[in-house]
Formats: C-alpha cells, sequence, structure tokens
C-alpha cells in the first residue's frame, strides 16, 4: 500500500449537518478576503505537493490527488458529503441490495448518463471497469479481487457475485478508492500494451462532473465542467490547480486572493492566525483521519509488552494535540478512526501516567530509544519531538529522526532498521472497519510497519469481515490495543480555509475523503 502519509461540531438543525467557523489569517500575517469572486468562474486551487500518481482511479492511493479523481469519476455508489456520519447514497446505481451473506450484490443503473468521451453509461461498463483494475494490480485492487462473476440483465441491472462473504463490498463500491466506471469504449481504445495507464496519465475516462485538461507532472493541473453532468450541475466551468511546493507561498497566494481556498497541510503556526481573522472562512470538518503511533515489539528497547504500554502511557496526548494539532484534533479515544463506528465501540482509554515507565527504566536492557516520522509530515515532526521531550524527562536518551515515506513501507513485513516508536498519520480506505482493521493489525498487511501481531486479533477481523458486526470489530481493535503495538494518539479534523465568497465548502466535504471537495457542490 503505497498511500497514508498522508471533530466537527454537530448543527442542532440536524444530526450530521457541519457547523463552520469564519475565521482565518496566515503566518504571513493578516490577509485574504479581499479579492472578489471570480467573474469567469474559474475555481483557483493548489496542490502543496504533486500527488506523486497519475489520476487514474485504478492506481492512484494517495492523499493529495483525491481531488482529481473523485471529481473526474463516480463509483456505482457514493458517501453522502456534508456529514459526519457515513451514508451510502446513490451515484451510477439508484438502488442496490444484498443477500444475507454478502456475498450477491445486485444494482439497478442510473439511465442517460455518458461517459466524458461520449460512450453511454450501461451495464456493459462495470465487468470491464473491474477487470481494468485487476489487470493493473496496484493497491486498490483487491476491492474486486473476490469478485467471481459480474452478470447484467439488460441494460441497466447488474449482478456481482463473490467467492467469499464480505459485508463491507459495498464500502469498496462506494469510498474514494474504491473501483470507478469507466468508459469500456476507451478501455479498449487506449488499452495499448499497460491496460491503458499511459493514456489514463493526461486524459480521463469517467462520467464525474469534471474533466482532465490538463496534467503535467509536478507543475499543474486542470479540470474543465462537465455541462451533461447527471448530478449536481458545477458552478465553475474551469478548475485551476498548480503545484506550489512551499507553504509560505501557498499561504501568501491565499492572503493576496489568488487561491479561493487551501485544502491541506496548513501548518499548526498558521492555523491559529487563521483562527483569529474574521476576514476569511475556516473550517474544521470530521474526517477519518488520525496521528498514529506506532511501538517497534522487535527492538530490545521494547520487546517486552509491559514496557510498551508504560510508553504509551508516558505520552501527553493532550499536550500533543495542543501543540502540534491546535484547532483541529483532538485526544483519540478510541482504536479506530473517528466517524467510524459507535464512540461506546474499541474503547482506547490510556491513562497519562509517567511514573509508570520512570519505575521500570533502571531494569530497561538500554537507555536509548529512537522516535521517528514521515519526512513529509511536519505535524508529525512535532509530535515526534514532544515525546523526545517527555521520554527524556522520565529517563530515557530518546532521539528524533525522520524517515522518507518509501523507506517506512518498506519496513512492513521486514522492519530491519526501523526506529522504536513511530507517528505518522493515516485513514481508511472506506468507512468500514475492516479496511482499517485489516491494514493495519494483521500480519503483513499495508500499515503494520513493526510486524506485531495476534492470532486473537487476526481471527477476529476475519470473523467480523463476513458479518459485519460492529461488536466483533470492536473485540478485535481491543485485542490489538493489548499488544501494545498501536495507539490512537488524535482524531484529526480536516482543516481548510476558503475565501468569504465561497460557498458549499462544508456541504462539498465527505467524511472518508482528507483533503478533499467534490467541486461541483461549490460556488460563488
Amino acid at each position: 500500500m503505497s498511500r497514508r502519509s498522508k471533530l466537527v461540531a454537530l448543527a442542532a438543525a440536524g444530526a450530521a449537518a457541519l457547523v463552520l467557523s469564519a475565521c482565518g489569517g496566515s503566518s504571513g500575517g493578516g490577509g485574504g478576503g479581499s479579492a472578489p469572486a471570480p467573474a469567469e468562474k474559474t475555481l483557483h486551487l493548489s496542490f502543496l505537493q504533486d500527488p506523486g500518481q497519475p489520476p487514474d482511479p485504478d492506481i492512484f492511493y494517495a492523499g493529495q490527488g483525491l481531488l482529481l479523481t473523485t471529481n473526474l469519476y463516480d463509483g456505482l455508489l457514493m458517501y453522502k458529503p456534508g456529514t459526519a456520519t457515513p451514508t451510502l447514497e446513490p451515484a451510477l446505481a439508484t438502488k442496490w441490495s444484498e443477500n444475507a451473506n454478502h456475498t450477491v450484490f445486485t444494482f439497478t443503473l442510473r439511465r442517460g448518463v455518458k461517459f466524458h468521451d461520449g460512450t453511454p453509461f450501461t451495464s456493459a461498463a462495470v465487468k470491464p471497469s473491474f477487470d481494468r483494475r485487476l489487470a493493473v494490480n496496484q493497491g486498490p485492487a483487491y476491492m474486486v479481487a473476490d469478485v467471481k462473476s459480474v452478470t447484467t440483465q439488460g441494460a441497466y441491472n447488474v449482478t456481482i457475485t463473490l467467492n467469499h462473504p464480505d459485508a463491507a463490498f459495498l464500502a469498496y463500491l462506494a469510498c474514494a478508492y474504491g473501483p470507478k466506471m469507466e468508459s469500456p469504449t476507451g478501455l479498449a481504445k487506449y488499452a495499448g500494451t499497460d491496460h491503458d495507464q499511459k493514456y489514463l496519465t493526461g486524459h480521463d475516462l469517467g462520467t464525474g462532473p469534471y474533466e482532465l485538461t490538463d496534467a503535467k507532472v509536478g507543475s499543474h493541473y486542470a479540470l474543465k465542467a462537465n455541462p451533461d453532468y447527471w448530478g449536481q450541475k458545477p458552478y465553475f466551468t474551469n478548475v485551476d490547480i498548480p503545484v506550489i511546493t512551499d507553504s509560505s507561498a501557498q499561504q501568501l497566494q491565499f492572503n493576496n486572493g489568488d487561491l479561493a481556498a487551501i485544502l491541506h497541510d496548513i501548518p499548526s503556526s498558521a492555523v491559529k492566525t487563521y483562527l483569529a481573522n474574521d476576514k476569511i472562512q475556516s473550517f474544521t470538518l470530521p474526517t477519518m483521519m488520525s496521528e498514529y503511533i506506532y511501538l517497534n515489539p522487535n527492538n530490545e528497547i521494547l520487546k517486552d509488552r509491559a514496557t510498551r504500554l508504560a510508553v504509551q502511557q508516558a505520552i501527553d496526548l493532550k499536550s500533543i494535540v495542543e501543540e502540534a494539532y491546535y484547532g483541529r484534533g483532538t485526544v483519540a479515544t478510541q482504536v479506530y478512526p473517528a466517524n467510524m463506528m459507535s464512540v461506546n465501540d474499541a474503547k482506547q482509554d490510556i491513562n497519562y501516567d509517567p511514573s509508570v515507565l520512570k519505575g521500570m527504566v533502571g531494569s530497561l536492557p538500554t537507555k536509548s530509544i529512537t522516535i521517528g516520522y514521515d519526512s513529509s509530515q511536519p505535524d508529525s515532526q512535532i509530535v515526534a519531538s514532544l515525546m523526545q521531550t517527555e521520554l527524556a524527562a522520565d529517563g530515557l536518551d530518546a532521539k528524533v529522526q525522520s524517515y522518507p515515506t518509501s523507506e517506512i513501507f518498506g519496513w512492513v513485513g521486514n522492519p530491519k532498521g526501523a526506529p522504536d516508536i513511530l507517528a505518522t498519520p493515516g485513514w481508511p480506505d472506506a468507512p468500514s472497519p475492516y479496511t482499517w482493521a485489516h491494514i493495519s493489525f494483521d500480519k503483513g498487511a499495508g500499515l503494520n510497519y513493526f510486524d506485531c501481531s495476534d492470532p486473537a486479533t487476526s481471527a477476529a477481523i476475519a470473523e467480523a469481515k463476513t458479518t459485519g458486526s460492529d461488536a466483533e470489530f470492536s473485540a478485535a481493535a481491543e485485542d490489538a490495543l493489548k499488544t501494545g503495538c498501536w495507539l490512537n494518539g488524535v482524531f484529526i479534523k480536516d482543516f481548510m480555509v476558503a475565501q468569504p465568497w465561497l460557498k458549499g465548502v462544508a456541504q462539498a466535504h465527505v467524511v472518508s475523503d482528507p483533503n478533499d471537495l467534490l467541486i461541483n457542490y461549490l460556488s460563488a
């Protein structure tokens, strides 16, 4: 898995309606809100770093860049925007059902939809879209790997049968990284020898509200509105997205009115300034992002479970929230990310008590401990530095070290050379607890960086996948917590700032899609 380097108040008028706060500013000192809405209906946004992967829905598996794939493509289902509660909604399928053991799924498809290349959307598009994802075989391919058959009943009805029960399958179809529908005509025409990969680096074959018009890696991306879109009609006719690799430069452009919004990676110092400025809008929106703290059972100092649990108790999460995630985070109270399941499930209650670790230091095999963080994550660097100070006060010789994302993912299955502790943010592929439990807690899975595993945990995850039972997923997480290998540190909110004329930001946000908005929900 090549991604994961990368709460909102609920309005009284509706249990899931979002409250936004109009504040803001920048570390550059004030600004923002001075420019009028663009008369030409061009929306100016930006990426702080290049998406790193082409806007190909069967390849893209990162954070920044979802803005492209979720606005170019549609899946059969979607998650409702503008709410903290993950709620399935129709997209290219208008009705759906599943059998009792989660192996057979039937769909009624939307009529009158066309792909961007003019091909009508019918049931004939489903199997080629699934087949192409399997052929490309990148990170998201697992979502359709267990499909046994796709059968059509006329042009607008389709049945998908799985080899094994999977209660998370509908969540796959609706999530941002899930299988999107691609034009079967285009897939055949541009297949080449790489299953359309070359073509889809600079073009799209979707049905979404926008079409890709420019994709210059490391420099610039652009979209134009699909005038025939079946859903919410786009207000902005064009979207301009330069890659601005310096955060200060990005903030300066926003302050000068050159950017309509900043959707990601605003440093803590700037967050505080923006929250104090009433000339712009700021938003703290619900996500499933968390700052996770991983403890390495393979290294000498943390081999013993009791030591790992003592280190967890020595971490002051309240201080981390205040310093690293001011205004956009809360101390995590569940093993799973926020907004995934009931607040009463998978409870995590780590009492801050550094005296436990202090009492053990004299008997530890070594006092040296290394705290790592992803070099692309400045917030995680702050988290690591705060832990360094706390553990040093408890008698450990703590040091902080950065690691590139590629090296961190290289530890999966082979954690040799990994630090003792790793701080890094992450989020699940979809709102189903399985999509977090499996990749985090199962041996050899994509986010199990330090190869920590527990047979009871894995057995509970496998059973819960077939039933979809939150109680079973909760039990699995509680077993994982007992290992001392994982600590959910902070529930992270999606913090965004926007010019005062930009409407619909909160309503365009999907809880499971970080750093992203459905652009066709925005207006001026």
